[in-house]
């Protein structure tokens, strides 16, 4: 650590945030009451309550993107008005978001550079700090590649290198491990050490509470939008904090009876996808079954064609070889390769995209409109050539009430529900639709431990019924606590298998980062 930034160094007993007294109303719903919290410089806090308690409506007016109708912020003992994210950079404050804040059709550099240009400039010293930055934060995506070409990981590094471009020196880290393999996770807690020892405060929102316990100095939990408590995590287990959270203990996602049938529901063979331009082979003979009654899991690092997989299943990507086979029970089959993506869906396939507010939800429609997404030429929300919108409003109404959707109404827009809650309506409307097959692409991501068992409970009850599951997660327990097969994916191609019932986390991660290529899983 050089001089320089010993001296920026500040003292662990100074306060770097003391939010106090804070409430924030919204139309039928109190966000945030009489919140308190304060964090020492120099730590790392956690912030952990189920979705809907307030996390992000407190992160969102610490970071200037709302403003408090009551209560007061005070930065490094400084009392301030945040009126908008710009107020909070100056302030020193960055703020890595779950769903990203970036412009898909631009560079990773224009990214980064653009609106910062003051700082660095645009040119030499520029490229300098990126790529210094890029190397501190695993950023492997060349400054010239478009985003809307990286996977989830990849994004999310760059809205970390983002936010450290301009200076932030308190950081707010929402769901930063989501996309991470075991050793990714180490990798970036050994870099948030690091970045302590030079001086950086983060404030760390999640619902893996082991890793929070594992990185967190202090956490404090908050319930139906008010502060229940600040804890040393050392102190605790993880069930205690989950209880504190949520009244109720940590779920898990373990599968105890089989129901895999000799059905064949999903059949790929020969698969395979070329990049546009290239010879470059994103997915290389893929060749797998999925039964009925079957959990298949897709194990990978993320950006090792599990996103390419999904996508030409769906349709939106076109296979440059091989079959894709969908076969109903009464043993009609589908060729899907030639089906658009609409006729896939009506065909029987559930689809969970791994980015909800890309692909699942019209954020500003709303919930009764979401509902009919995918489904518009089908019953109950269609009724000949005509949309049934009383029908779509009653069903959104059943999927609320029988998938503990928290919302005031179903004419609330989308985006006015917390991350587990849109999450819950997706699960709810995929699984309405009687689908033969489910690709469900990290369905618990960025949810709480509540949303979390919701979710496997009702993927478990549709495996049992029959339902084929098509898994991709990068949550290993989620992978092998549902899946009745793992594979693993590198580099497009399918290079192992492993027993879910005798598999680590640890021996999945060393097999989807090439560590153990050749061994068994």
């Amino acid at each position: 650590m050089s001089t320089a930034e010993a001296d920026a160094v500040p003292d662990r007993g100074t306060t770097a945030v003391q939010l106090t007294g804070i409430t924030k109303r919204f139309p039928g719903v109190v966000a945030n009451s009489d919140v308190n919290l304060t964090v020492a410089a120099g730590e790392v806090h956690a912030l952990c309550g189920e979705n809907g308690a307030g996390k992000s409506t407190l992160m969102k007016i610490l970071y200037g993107m709302q403003q408090p109708d009551e209560g007061t912020i005070a930065i490094n003992g400084t009392e301030m008005k945040l009126r908008n994210p710009q107020d909070a950079i100056e302030a020193g404050i960055g703020m890595v978001h779950q769903h990203f804040m970036l412009a898909d059709n631009f560079t990773v550099s224009e990214n980064v550079f653009l609106g910062a240009e003051p700082l660095h400039g645009i040119g030499g010293k520029a490229r300098a700090r990126l790529k210094k930055l890029s190397e501190q934060t695993g950023l492997r995506a060349k400054p010239d590649a478009l985003l809307e070409e990286l996977g989830v990981a990849d994004r999310q590094r760059v809205e970390i290198v983002k936010v450290l471009y301009r200076g932030a020196k308190i950081i707010i880290l929402d769901e930063p491990t989501a996309v991470l393999v075991p050793q990714e996770v180490d990798a970036l807690f050994a870099t948030v050490r690091e970045m302590q020892a030079d001086g950086y405060t983060f404030l760390f929102i999640s619902h893996k509470l082991d890793e929070v316990r594992a990185i967190a100095d202090t956490v404090t939990v908050i319930r139906r939008g008010t502060t229940v408590g600040t804890v040393d995590p050392k102190s605790i287990t993880s069930r205690q904090l989950a209880e504190m959270m949520v009244g109720s203990e940590l779920p898990s996602p373990e599968t105890r009876e089989s129901t895999v049938t000799d059905r064949d529901v999903l059949r790929l063979t020969g698969l395979s996808l070329t990049a546009e331009n290239s010879s470059l082979k994103l997915l290389d003979d893929i060749e797998f079954t999925v039964h009925a009654g079957e959990v298949l899991g897709i194990a990978g690092v993320e950006g090792n064609g599990q996103t390419e997989l999904v996508e030409t299943l769906m349709g939106m990507r076109k296979a440059s070889g091989g079959h894709i086979e969908l076969l109903e029970a009464d043993g009609k089959t589908h060729d899907l390769v030639k089906l658009g993506t609409l006729a896939r869906r009506e065909a029987g396939i559930g689809y969970i995209a791994e980015d909800r507010t890309r692909h699942s939800l019209l954020l500003t429609q709303p919930l009764w409109v979401n509902r009919i997404l995918g489904y518009q030429t089908r019953k109950p929300v269609s009724s000949g050539q005509l949309l049934d919108i009383a029908g779509a409003r009653r069903d959104t109404e059943r999927i609320v009430r029988e998938y503990d959707v928290r919302t005031p109404g179903i004419d609330v827009p989308a985006a006015a529900l917390s991350g587990g809650n849109q999450q819950k309506l997706i699960v709810g409307r995929e699984l309405s639709g009687n689908p033969v097959l489910l690709i469900a692409s990290h369905p618990t991501r960025g949810v709480d431990v509540g949303a979390q068992a919701m979710i496997w409970e009702q993927i478990r009850q549709a495996r049992a019924d029959g339902l084929a599951v098509l898994l991709i997660s990068a949550d290993l327990d989620e992978l092998i606590g549902l899946s009745d097969t793992i594979r693993v994916m590198l580099r497009g191609r399918l290079v192992s298998e492993a027993n879910p019932a005798t598999v680590t986390p640890q021996e999945l991660g060393s097999a989807m980062t090439g560590a153990e290529e050749g061994e068994e899983a």
